[in-house]
């Protein structure tokens, strides 16, 4: 909660935690691992074609490291990175996730006056039921990104119960 605070008091424009960060608290829970601190980085994406830059993310990445130093950031405006990924220009934030390799990985959080908001395109069963799977992105011509991921993070070692889909 106190890091979906620290991205929310930023107000940006379709700004989300992401990826990793949410899918590792997720997996850990569900191996009966105890909470601790992000061991890799926290994803902020968000979406804006006025400042698409890297200086930018980079400057917000100083802002928040300012307010919680233990924290590796790493903020990326995702109207920018339709070009490392050779898509289209993305359309919003949520656009970008459906693009993302994993299914249990796209998936964001975002602290709202109500509570939470959870983006999930491609819903949330993989992710509680402990399944791998590519998303439709890395299903065809994409899918040794997504078979090399799984090997280079090593998930299957690290959380035993997954199961790798072949879909």
């Amino acid at each position: 909660m106190r890091l979906l605070g620290r991205v929310q008091a930023l107000h940006l424009p379709d700004c989300w935690i992401g990826a990793g960060f949410v899918r590792s608290a997720v997996w850990d829970h569900l191996h009966d691992r105890v909470a601790t601190r992000p061991g890799d980085d926290v994803d902020v994406i968000w979406f804006d074609r006025e400042r698409a830059s890297r200086a930018v993310d980079r400057d917000i990445e100083a802002q928040l490291k300012a307010v919680d130093p233990a924290i590796d950031w790493s903020v990326k405006n995702q109207a920018r990175m339709h070009r490392r990924n050779n898509d289209e220009p993305y359309r919003s934030t949520e656009d970008a996730v459906s693009r993302w390799p994993e299914t249990a990985t796209a998936v964001a959080l975002r602290l709202t006056v109500g509570g939470i908001d959870i983006m999930a395109p491609f819903g949330l069963d993989d992710l509680f039921s402990l399944v791998v799977r590519p998303t439709p992105a890395f299903a065809g011509e994409k899918r040794p990104v997504f078979q090399r991921r799984v090997q280079e993070k090593r998930w299957l070692e690290r959380w035993p119960r997954l199961v790798l889909s072949p879909g």
